[in-house]
């Protein structure tokens, strides 16, 4: 039998998601614990140190740094070559579902997560979702950690990442000059956005021109735990401005938290056409200096 036909049985015998053609991107641990009995790949992207220190019984250790750009640009897309790589090694293909875990600290934390399966699912992984409130809730829950390093059968799929969900630099600046007509949404904190404060890394202060503010981190109902109603999120969309029928541009200082509110709009709350800018306000201003000769 193969792993698909495997996780397709035990899958039917277990009720989950997946049997059910429900999918959800946002699991409970009790949800978690029925894919990974029925072969789901866990992917826990915590430091290797603290991977060591306890993990899901059959999770492979893929650290967030891995899925990163470089130091002075972190929200740089990795290429294809690496994609295929990082999945390769940990057993992905593209029917198989993925869950990917961390801490679950807090709202921060979360970016992480939700970053790696922004990178998942534009690589054309067909299901992948979310511990929500990561090892954090699994513990708080009952469950048992495991301090076995765990490898999976490493796949042979090669992969590359689809546009869909994606806008970059070039993209952006047509939204700016009004070739292109998108909602730009800041998910940083207020003092980000009205230039209070920047990243280490960003050029300069200050946020997107006609730019709307939706904090990241009013998305939660406690820390590390993201809210799941499609409802709740939309009406925060909706008191920051968002209309429906337009696209959508996520972005904050790294594509690290704005891949927290790209998950929580598109995903959760089903919106449509929600791009990520991975770059975002670092790698934007950095190459703004560079054009202007800075």
């Amino acid at each position: 039998m193969t792993r698909l036909a495997m996780f397709l049985a035990v899958s039917l015998a277990l009720g989950t998601p997946a049997a059910a053609g429900d999918w959800r991107p946002l699991v409970t641990p009790a949800e978690a614990a029925e894919l990974m009995a029925a072969d789901a790949v866990v992917i826990d992207i915590r430091s290797v140190k603290d991977y060591a220190q306890g993990h899901l019984e059959t999770a492979v250790n893929v650290p967030y740094h891995a899925w990163r750009g470089p130091e002075d640009n972190p929200g740089e897309l990795i290429d294809d070559a690496k994609v295929t790589a990082l999945l390769q090694e940990a057993g992905v293909e593209p029917s198989i579902p993925v869950i990917v875990t961390n801490d679950g600290r807090d709202s921060l934390d979360f970016g992480s997560v939700a970053r790696v399966y922004w990178t998942l699912k534009s690589a054309g992984v067909e299901q992948v979702a979310i511990l929500n409130g990561g090892l954090a809730a699994w513990t708080r829950d009952g469950r048992a950690l495991s301090k076995a390093e765990w490898s999976n059968f490493p796949s042979d799929f090669e992969f590359a990442l689809a546009p869909d969900w994606t806008i970059d630099r070039a993209g952006v600046e047509r939204v700016l000059d009004g070739a292109e007509d998108a909602i730009l949404i800041d998910a940083r904190p207020e003092d980000f956005f009205t230039g209070k404060i920047k990243h280490e890394l960003a050029a300069w202060a200050g946020t997107l021109a006609g730019a709307l503010n939706l904090d990241h981190d009013t998305l939660f109902t406690a820390p590390g735990v993201l809210n799941a109603d499609p409802a709740a999120i939309r009406a925060r969309a909706e008191a920051a401005g968002w209309t429906p029928g337009r696209t959508v541009v996520s972005f904050c200082n790294t594509g690290h938290w704005a891949a927290t509110n790209w998950f929580a709009l598109s995903e959760i709350a089903g919106i449509e056409n929600v791009k990520l800018y991975p770059e975002s306000m670092v790698g934007y201003t950095r190459a703004q200096r560079v054009s202007a000769g800075g």
